[in-house]
């Protein structure tokens, strides 16, 4: 592609980014809420957020078998039609109190999740220098930051829209973000499967899945983005259990979204000049701190504390995390490679989020985040003596 085509590739995918990722801060802030309204058992709660989380995970496949045949820009414009069909088919849940309609909606918006996810490669495949990968990727990534303005305001504005049945309005809402999203797919242009670069033989999955770079990188993103999602699922419900306000916790979701896509400005620019390893450590650093913050006490200093942290650590260690991908596949194995991470990711997501609901009904919310800590020690151990094995391997090469 040309660097004008890139460009306007790249604006679009931002644009798509905004809308698209403001669906999950509903789902999250709200699931769990209506979980509790609408469900007999309260550890059942987070299951519309789980579900979600689930759709995401076990679409990453699909979507990405899609991708390669049918084109990106095809695939994500499904994307976005499912996305319409599920807010309806939420509000409607809400709206009859059927729970398991809810379920419903929330986990067939988990294909359009898939989608926005893997807006970030196609950022990678719409720019031709791999040194401007780890930059295309904050660029479209910082489409992240509207949608956590997008997002949060459309749940106070709309939560109480239709006053028989409260939060219905927030999810007919996420179906009209969903038909913006859906114009602005059907302008985007990127390479076709067929004609992007391709080089060298294409090893098997399992080969490439056992190196070194893979695990580390897998492991990084699985780590950052499960105990995001896992905390952030868990602390809207704990902050209205100890009195705050729906309003308040759906603030606090707001600024823990902005506190993730804010840096991805100049995220780029830092992985260029600290490196990807170090980034990504930085970030799992942030990650472990911000369950310190959140065991120093229940304030409302201490939860959007925390969540402030969480969201900035996570936005180093998962852009971090994807940019230490791209360096473990070849060209003609990428399409394989990111759906195989994105399934593990977006699969512990989806674990973390069945448990948050049970885990902070049944060991509170100092246990979960005391928890989190050995997972954050865990993986920078690996990190680093990936990092020392790169430096050794180097230091005797000839």
């Amino acid at each position: 592609m040309t660097a004008t085509a890139s460009s306007r590739s790249l604006n679009l995918l931002f644009v798509a980014q905004a809308l698209g990722g403001a669906a999950p801060p509903i789902i999250i802030s709200l699931g769990g809420l209506v979980g509790q309204q609408l469900s007999a058992d309260p550890t059942l709660a987070t299951l519309p957020v789980s579900l979600y989380q689930l759709g995401l995970a076990l679409s990453t496949l699909p979507a990405a078998w899609l991708m390669q045949r049918q084109g990106r820009r095809n695939t994500y414009v499904l994307g976005a039609m499912l996305a319409i069909v599920a807010g309806v088919i939420a509000a409607q849940g809400i709206a009859h109190g059927h729970f398991m309609l809810f379920c419903l909606g929330t986990a067939l918006a988990g294909f359009y999740g898939a989608c926005v996810q893997s807006y970030r490669f196609a950022a990678v495949d719409a720019v031709a220098e791999p040194a401007l990968h780890a930059r295309a990727i904050s660029r479209v990534m910082v489409g992240g930051l509207l949608a956590a303005i997008i997002g949060p305001q459309l749940v106070i504005w709309t939560r109480d829209a239709l006053p028989m049945t409260p939060f219905a309005g927030s999810f007919y809402g996420q179906a009209a973000l969903a038909c913006l999203a859906l114009l602005v797919l059907l302008r985007l242009r990127l390479p076709p499967a067929s004609t992007t670069r391709v080089s060298g033989p294409a090893r098997p999955l399992g080969a490439i899945v056992r190196t070194p770079a893979f695990i580390v990188a897998c492991a990084a993103g699985v780590v950052s983005y499960g105990l995001m999602a896992f905390l952030m699922t868990a602390t809207p419900m704990a902050m209205v259990g100890c009195g705050f306000s729906v309003g308040e916790a759906a603030l606090g979701v707001q600024w823990h979204v902005l506190a993730m896509f804010a840096p991805s400005f100049f995220t780029g620019r830092l992985i260029a000049r600290w490196g990807k390893t170090t980034i990504t450590a930085i970030g799992l650093v942030l990650i472990g701190i911000s369950g310190g913050v959140a065991l120093m006490g229940l304030e409302l200093l201490h939860f959007w504390g925390a969540l402030i942290v969480l969201g900035i650590g996570w936005n180093f260690g998962f852009i971090g995390a994807t940019a230490m991908l791209t360096d473990s596949y070849r060209p003609s194995e990428r399409a394989k490679v990111q759906a195989t991470n994105d399934f593990c990711v977006f699969g512990s997501v989806a674990l973390a989020s069945f448990g948050s609901g049970h885990l902070l009904h049944t060991a509170g919310w100092n246990a979960i985040n005391a928890g989190m800590l050995p997972l954050v020690a865990l993986v920078l151990l690996l990190i680093t003596f990936h990092a020392w094995r790169q430096r050794a391997t180097t230091t005797v090469s000839p």
